[in-house]
Formats: C-alpha cells, sequence, structure tokens
C-alpha cells in the first residue's frame, strides 16, 4: 500500500501529465499540446517545494498552459518551423509584376491555374491557352492574387 502511494504523489503526476502532453505533442502537428506539458511540469515543480490544493494546482496549470501559448507559440513556431518559402507576400501590388517575365513550375491549362516564378516566390498563375512547365511567360495582368501570363 506504501508502494502505491509513493506513486500517486501530486509531483510525480503532474510530471507523467506533462510527459504524455509532450508525447502527444509529437504526433499531433501544431505545436499547442507542449504548452500544456509545460504547464503540467510547473505544477509539478512547485507541488516539489510545497503542498498545494488540487483547485490550487488546476488554476495553475491552466494559466501557465494558457500564458505560455500566448507568449511563447509564435516565437517557437518560428524557430521550429522556419521561413516559409514559395509563400506569396501580400503586401505587394500585384500590378508591379506586369511585363515581367516568369518561368512556370506548374503546368496551366484555360480553366485550371498553376505556378509561376517570379523573383524567387511562387505564384498562381491563369492563362487562355495550355502552358508546359519550364516554359518562360510575361506577366500581362493580375486579377486578384492570380497573375495573368501568356507564353513568351
Amino acid at each position: 500500500m506504501d508502494t502505491l502511494k509513493e506513486f500517486l504523489r501530486p509531483e510525480l503526476i503532474w510530471f507523467l501529465i506533462g510527459l504524455v502532453l509532450f508525447l502527444l505533442e509529437l504526433a499531433a502537428p501544431g505545436l499547442i499540446v507542449a504548452f500544456f506539458g509545460i504547464g503540467a511540469w510547473v505544477v509539478a515543480i512547485l507541488c516539489l517545494s510545497t503542498t498545494l490544493a488540487l483547485n490550487t494546482q488546476l488554476l495553475i496549470f491552466l494559466g501557465v498552459s494558457v500564458v505560455s501559448l500566448v507568449v511563447l507559440r509564435k516565437w517557437l513556431k518560428g524557430i521550429f518551423f522556419g521561413h516559409i518559402e514559395n509563400q506569396q507576400d501580400m503586401t505587394q501590388p500585384l500590378s508591379e509584376f506586369v511585363g515581367h517575365e516568369a518561368v512556370v513550375k506548374q503546368a496551366i491549362a484555360p480553366h485550371k491555374p498553376g505556378k509561376i516564378e517570379l523573383n524567387g516566390t511562387l505564384w498562381s498563375a491563369a492563362a487562355e491557352e495550355l502552358i508546359e512547365e519550364n516554359t518562360t511567360v510575361i506577366v500581362i495582368k493580375s486579377e486578384n492574387l492570380t497573375l495573368k501570363v501568356k507564353p513568351v
């Protein structure tokens, strides 16, 4: 019975909950569950040094988890996932690309947009005719977030 009581200490339970949450983060993408693991480990450390009521433990767990999620997620996501390549820059007006040459990276069909590489970035592109990959095109117009192109 004493052995069971040794394993039911709050600090050990919170540590194991945190460990399970960190392992779940490996299976569930998105970098969210890990912050609840941080909250569980903070409660485990506090339980080592003082005796806390269950309500207090739960409040600390939720508080630390939510605060760490809000404060640290964007920063850690940038570290783990890095810079996203081939993402359109929504701050640039697309009309400035009219007249520029680009290379088709994904075939373009009349009613099926493809992708072009322009200034090192992939852009959605549409055309009135079939254009194969690796063809050089010129931007003739911009419509919303899609560039209209024609072969050179």
